[in-house]
């Protein structure tokens, strides 16, 4: 296991919502940029300390090694920021009491590179996205943490490479497609890279079962990718954050929901299923966004078993 520090101002919520990193490949002025170029070495299993407004926040654990992929929509933020850079799927955990490091720099500043370090002398942070830390810090950091090592271990990283081999073809035979376009479509299809990061910053837990632990919640389509346009395909709001036998319901239209988040279950659904699996057909998941209940009025219209 490797150790990381990550330096995220208003990138924060977008990055530890959606469970990734997202840095650009070099400098403004296209030259090498070491705390960039640290994205290529992130290796699943290892720890990323989260660094926002003078506190570590966060602590997430890499999913997948870095991958070039489009710039995530991070609103105003990064607006200044090449459109290509290097995505790397993190799952994190928010610390119930952020520390500040300052306050122990005295322990900390013998485990600084003398180099490449997240704090200056001072305690104060040095200016830079993406540092490599010593175990020894590292192992101090986890103990201010105070996150017991269960709940760590709950957050290791999942190899899961299964590809849907008939949607990724479809994707690789459209010539019109440049070869980024075409990669960003096959991970979203896998429920991985850019789809599923913006899923997670509209969506915390499933909608019905109210399950907020990523690791058992799947990214699903509400306008289907068969029908979705390759812009819908990775729109953060044409998804829900839905347990697995919810998605198979909603995917296969059993279920739906109303503009008020009323459940709709198809007249075609045997209701044991219900029963079997304690969800309520009176239950009201919520509210929606403008632009997700535009995908669920399709959703209602072309998906719902009638």
């Amino acid at each position: 296991m490797n150790y990381w520090w990550v330096n995220q101002g208003q990138t924060y919520e977008f990055e530890v919502d959606g469970d990734f990193l997202w840095s650009p490949k070099v400098s403004k002025d296209g030259t090498r940029n070491q705390f960039y170029e640290n994205m290529t070495l992130l290796r699943p299993g290892d720890l990323v300390f989260s660094y926002n407004d003078k506190m570590i926040r966060a602590i997430g654990t890499v999913q997948r090694n870095a991958s070039t992929s489009a710039k995530p929509d991070f609103r105003t933020a990064g607006s200044n920021w090449a459109d290509i850079g290097w995505l790397a799927e993190v799952s994190f955990i928010e610390i119930p009491n952020p520390f500040e490091p300052k306050r122990y720099i005295e322990t900390i500043r013998p485990l600084l590179d003398e180099k490449y370090a997240p704090l200056r002398a001072t305690g104060d942070a040095n200016q830079a996205y993406l540092f490599s830390i010593s175990e020894k810090l590292g192992k101090y950091l986890l103990d201010l943490s105070e996150i017991p090592q269960p709940i760590l271990e709950q957050n290791i990283a999942v190899l899961d490479d299964d590809l849907d081999d008939e949607h990724e073809q479809e994707i690789v035979q459209k010539t019109t497609l440049k070869p980024l376009e075409k990669e960003q479509l096959v991970k979203s299809r896998r429920g991985q890279g850019i789809f599923k990061s913006n899923v997670k910053h509209f969506e915390k837990r499933c909608r019905v079962t109210g399950v907020s632990d990523k690791k058992h919640l799947i990214a699903s389509h509400i306008k289907p990718w068969r029908y979705s346009n390759d812009q819908e395909k990775i729109d953060g709001e044409n998804g829900l954050l839905l347990a697995y036998h919810i998605d198979h319901l909603f995917d296969r239209g059993f279920i739906s929901f109303t503009k008020n988040g009323d459940l709709i279950v198809s007249n075609v659904l045997n209701p044991n299923v219900l029963a079997a699996w304690s969800i309520d057909p009176r239950s009201n998941v919520g509210t929606f966004t403008a632009k997700q209940n535009e995908y669920l009025n399709f959703h209602r219209e072309n998906v719902l078993k009638k």
